[in-house]
């Protein structure tokens, strides 16, 4: 039967090149020619900077200089294409067959591009489709050019404010009466604060000025009665709606903040161990605290002060236009300059902002990791060193914040004397209009109050824009993850699987953190349900990896892995991890009782059931030697605890989780003899029944493993029983001799 199986295509990886590079590019190629890969480099072999391509097609591998000389390669001569770090940078080596090893070097910023493109050319060298990740760490925003506050990060002067403040608004939706009530106290406020210099107006025109000399006073004292009534109401109307209007806000913006906040963490929650990879955990933390929080204070204080003097800007131009258009245009003078001004100083304190954040974060890293290993410091009695390097960056803070305050004192000071100049102004053509007639003396008064309230929010225009660039930049943040796709949990395709029998096999698997350079080279290996494996190699050659894999932390980049002749990538990710326990080398404790991180294996677990599991675990004894028994703290990872009560705790927790499948990963290791011996008799009884992995330097301890998989270079060289391997005295036996050899060293100098 003819196979209709369809080739996967190709992902090319392209960057645009000037006309000359161009040029000699499409000069060198046959027709029907395909370019699947065009990348610059940013080193000459030299080592200075000058820029290169390297051209990957159907055919052949380009590498083309800055100047002349385009080496050739066609892909049946390459031997092998890998990338090589370098202090500063790297280099791409491809390895011919009747030729010198090609080079070709980058700076560090380029590393995972190289990466990406040496994974394509091996593919390419296998006669296999190039299937790379086109989407590079970027650096620098694709807009405007300016370098991202982190990899891959959002450039805040690029964010698209209306889109996000729409995004925003529409978590408001489910909280639309109390959205009705903050724009009604919005328009009261509003209200209230242009009533007073009309009310003023009118006492000044028709009560002190015709008032004042007449011989009957009483109708004048009576409108100013009620003209004063006017302006206290008006007061209490303002403190009303003032009052309304914050009451609200800070309801809405902390409700909504927490809607986000609980939406960022969930989705958190929900994403994919290589995503964690690729981000530092500060700043993810950084995502949930700091970028919400500065939402949130946009919520609360920024939006509403956007609204309330947005409504006040257009009632006072009203007013302003009004009652004289022409004193009002000469009162408008300024404006420009105080924009202007404003604008200019805020983009000059963002300088000033980014470094004084950066000052504090480095005076407070190191204060952190220094009282994080203060034994390390006293133990090597360097506190005055470390003391030397805090006064360094605390003074470096100091030098930035008195830099910061003086800038703040000349933006007011400038200020200051811009409004000064439209005081002058308002005063010297207004009392001329007064002085011929044409103005009153209560409208120039109403005129100087309205001039005061337009340039109050005009001046911190610039504080407003900077503010919000800082808060939606914050909310894109937060976008970034909750748009992030999750771990298929919700696969509608996946297959239900209730009962692992726990057969398992490894089809051709091939896998790398780094795609350039596999971890894992065409891994095969079947399992029987209940048989125990145990992984054997040294350090580096794949061993955690290949669990990772089958717990579906990562998936494999080629190959199947199959659970009871699923390829489980078509399993519920539920379903397989509920049946899957890990004992790791580093058990991690979780700050709380004994019994609730046993428990955490299985959430309602009862008392007897966490105290069965830990009997198992071989935990029981020490944990009631403890005063506080099962209600004992462990502290924060456990820290109360020592190694191998930590291990046992993690033991008794797998037990509770009752998995089909079981990965011990270095169980044993960093223990005593006597803890050793509880561990192995608890592993013993975990193991019954189970399809397990083991991993553990201390060959000894696999000697009940039905069968040893002994890998190296990320391949498996040697399978069989302790005693078959032995008997084969091949890598394995080299293993073992070279550990006695070891240990007899250690008893002779003990």
């Amino acid at each position: 039967m003819e196979n209709t199986k369809k080739r996967p295509e190709h992902v090319k990886l392209r960057e645009t090149a000037g006309p000359a590079v161009e040029a000699i590019i499409q000069g060198l190629l046959s027709p029907g020619e395909e370019v699947l890969i065009q990348v610059c480099t940013d080193l000459e072999p030299g080592g200075r900077y000058a820029e290169g391509w390297v051209v990957a097609t159907t055919q052949r591998l380009l590498v083309v200089p800055g100047g002349d000389g385009v080496v050739q390669v066609p892909l049946g001569q390459l031997r092998s294409v890998r990338t090589e770090p370098l202090v500063g940078g790297g280099r791409l080596e491809v390895e011919r067959r009747d030729e010198p090893t090609l080079l070709v070097p980058y700076s560090s910023t380029l590393g995972a591009k190289f990466s990406e493109v040496a994974r394509g050319l091996e593919q390419l060298r296998q006669e296999q489709a190039v299937l790379i990740n086109p989407n590079l760490d970027r650096t620098r925003c694709a807009k405007c050019n300016r370098l991202l506050p982190e990899k891959n990060g959002l450039c805040p002067a690029c964010v698209s404010r209306l889109a996000t403040l729409k995004r925003i608004a529409a978590y408001l939706v489910p909280y639309k009466v109390r959205v009705v009530v903050l724009a009604l106290s919005s328009i009261i406020g509003t209200l209230a604060e242009l009533a007073p210099p009309l009310l003023t107006k009118r006492i000044v025109d028709e009560v002190l000025t015709p008032g004042v000399g007449a011989a009957d006073l009483e109708p004048y004292l009576a409108l100013l009665s009620l003209l004063v009534m006017g302006l206290i109401g008006v007061r209490v109307a303002s403190w009303i709606g003032e009052w309304m209007h914050v009451w609200t806000a800070t309801w809405l913006g902390a409700r909504v903040t927490a809607d986000i906040r609980s939406m960022l963490y969930r989705r958190l929650e929900m994403l994919s161990l290589p995503f964690y990879d690729k981000r530092q955990v500060g700043a993810l933390m950084s995502r949930v605290t700091q970028d919400s929080g500065m939402l949130q204070d946009f919520l609360v204080e920024g939006m509403p002060y956007l609204i309330l003097n947005g409504l006040m800007l257009i009632g006072i131009l009203a007013f302003l236009f009004y009652m004289s258009w022409e004193l009002t245009l000469y009162i408008l003078m300024p404006v420009p300059l105080l924009l202007a001004w404003g604008i200019f100083f805020w983009k000059r304190m963002r300088r000033f902002f980014h470094k004084t954040r950066q000052a504090w974060s480095h005076l407070t890293a190191r204060l952190h990791e220094v009282l994080s290993g203060i034994r390390v410091v006293k133990t090597f009695a360097q506190e005055p060193r470390e003391i030397g390097e805090f006064d360094k960056r605390n003074k470096k803070l100091v030098r930035i914040s008195v830099q910061s305050e003086r800038n703040w004192f000349v933006f007011f000071a400038t200020m200051n004397l811009v409004s000064g100049v439209g005081v002058a102004i308002v005063w010297y053509f207004g009392g001329q209009e007064v002085l011929g007639g044409t103005l009153s003396m209560g409208t120039l008064l109403a005129l100087y109050s309205y001039m005061w309230l337009l340039y109050g929010p005009i001046q911190w225009f610039g504080q407003v824009n900077s503010w919000m660039t800082r808060a939606f930049a914050g909310a894109e943040r937060v976008f970034e993850i909750l748009d992030t796709p999750p771990e298929a949990y919700e696969d509608p395709d996946a297959v239900a699987m209730p009962r692992i029998e726990g057969r398992v096999a490894l089809r051709q698997v091939r896998f790398g953190y780094d795609k350039s350079k596999p971890v894992l080279n065409d891994l095969d290996l079947e399992v029987q349900p209940g048989e125990m494996i145990g992984l054997v190699g040294k350090s580096g050659v794949g061993k955690t990896t290949t669990v990772s894999l089958l717990a579906r932390f990562y998936d494999a980049d080629q190959g199947t892995i199959e659970i009871d002749g699923v390829d489980i990538r078509k399993i519920k990710l539920n379903d397989l991890r509920r049946q899957i326990g890990i004992v790791p080398q580093e058990p991690f404790l979780f700050s709380g009782t004994i019994a609730a991180n046993i428990g955490y294996g299985r959430p309602g677990a009862s008392l007897a059931e966490i105290m069965a599991a830990a009997r198992a675990a071989n935990a029981h004894n020490f944990i009631m030697a403890k005063p506080d028994g099962y209600d004992t703290q462990v502290g924060e990872r456990g820290s109360r605890l020592s190694g191998g009560e930590r291990q046992r705790v993690a033991i008794a927790r797998a037990v509770l989780h009752n998995p089909r499948i079981l990965i011990l990963d270095e169980a044993t290791s960093s223990v005593d003899v006597q803890t050793e011996k509880h561990i192995q008799e608890a592993l013993s009884r975990l193991v019954q029944g189970r399809t397990t992995f083991a991993i553990a330097h201390r060959l000894s301890t696999l000697r009940n493993a039905n069968r040893l998989v002994v890998m190296e270079g990320g391949r498996i060289i040697e399978t069989g029983t302790h005693e078959e391997l032995m008997q084969k005295e091949g890598h394995f036996y080299e293993l073992v001799k070279l550990q006695q050899a070891v240990a007899e060293v250690i008893a002779i100098q003990e």
